[in-house]
């Protein structure tokens, strides 16, 4: 294992996009198996990912972690929409990048997602035969299941009625409606109704990720209603899939994401639960967060 890990800035196409991303390759001789990583809901390529992806280097493994299409530094419109079934195609881009690059082995590639991108790298993993290995840092499984619970009975119906009005004044005026990641106070109209995650959130944005715009749009919230990745979990049957799970995540829900790891067949597939944890331990403590980071890498290290 090296710490001598280098971080190539660089841009590769998506559809008609230009998507930002930083290559981090080992210090070891080529060529490296290599894992793509990018982020979830609002995410920009600088929060979090960099350890894992220093991690995932320093075991000679290279990491990939790019902006999604309308986010970050990549190109776009309209910023800050998120489309999973885009973003999924933005990680079967980036596995297309990798392809090309001598320096990495095409035969050993893995990938790698946290919270929403946590449950695009199973689907990912269910459709491209190219990936070898995946890991779901705790992954968003099914979006409606998750905001129901997330938001409560009365916030659940306060935030859809949002989403409607929203698409009704996108269809008469053509006007995009933005709605804040979390609330300020609790009960304010946001995706994910976490006052605390907006406060963590913010820290982050001064500390490492000051691209990190804290909205999205309405539509995107629609496309989370609808997003499930239990219809792909049969098809990951002999493929190393890891989910590392918070005991007591209440924001992407630990017993949804444990449910998802029982319906994938087989055993080929681990499972780490941090305890006396949550959702944003993995962002905001650095300690949980280098010690994960480094069984991740074990584990593509032992899969790829």
């Amino acid at each position: 294992m090296s710490d001598d890990v280098r971080v190539e800035e660089l841009t590769f196409a998506s559809d008609d996009n230009q998507l930002a991303a930083d290559l981090y390759l080992p210090a070891e001789p080529a060529p490296h198996p290599a894992v793509v990583m990018a982020g979830g809901w609002c995410y920009v390529k600088e929060l979090a990912q960099p350890t894992y992806a220093r991690a995932l280097a320093a075991s000679g493994i290279a990491a990939l972690v790019f902006d999604y299409r309308n986010m970050g530094a990549s190109t776009g419109q309209p910023r800050q929409h998120m489309d999973p079934w885009q973003q999924v195609a933005d990680y079967r881009n980036a596995v297309s990048y990798l392809e090309q690059r001598p320096e990495i082995d095409g035969d050993r590639l893995g990938a790698w997602g946290i919270s929403y991108s946590g449950g695009h790298v199973l689907i990912l993993g269910a459709l491209d035969e190219r990936i070898r290995a995946v890991c779901g840092v705790v992954p968003v499984t099914d979006g409606y299941e998750n905001m129901r619970l997330a938001h409560g009975t009365v916030g659940f119906r306060r935030f859809t009625a949002a989403l409607r009005e929203a698409r009704r004044k996108r269809y008469a005026t053509g006007e995009i409606t933005y709605i804040d990641h979390q609330p300020a106070t609790e009960g304010d109209l946001a995706t994910w109704p976490f006052p605390k995650s907006r406060v963590a959130f913010a820290e982050l944005k001064a500390r490492e990720a000051p691209r990190y715009e804290g909205r999205s749009t309405a539509e995107s919230a629609e496309l989370l209603l609808a997003y499930n990745v239990f219809p792909y979990l049969g098809r990951l049957l002999g493929k190393p899939t890891k989910f590392v799970i918070a005991e007591g995540d209440d924001h992407t829900h630990w017993d949804l994401a444990l449910r998802a790891f029982d319906q994938i067949p087989g055993t080929s597939k681990e499972l780490t639960i941090i305890s006396s944890a949550n959702h944003l331990t993995l962002y905001s403590d650095r300690d949980r967060q280098n010690s994960t980071a480094t069984d991740i890498a074990r584990f593509f290290t032992e899969s790829l």
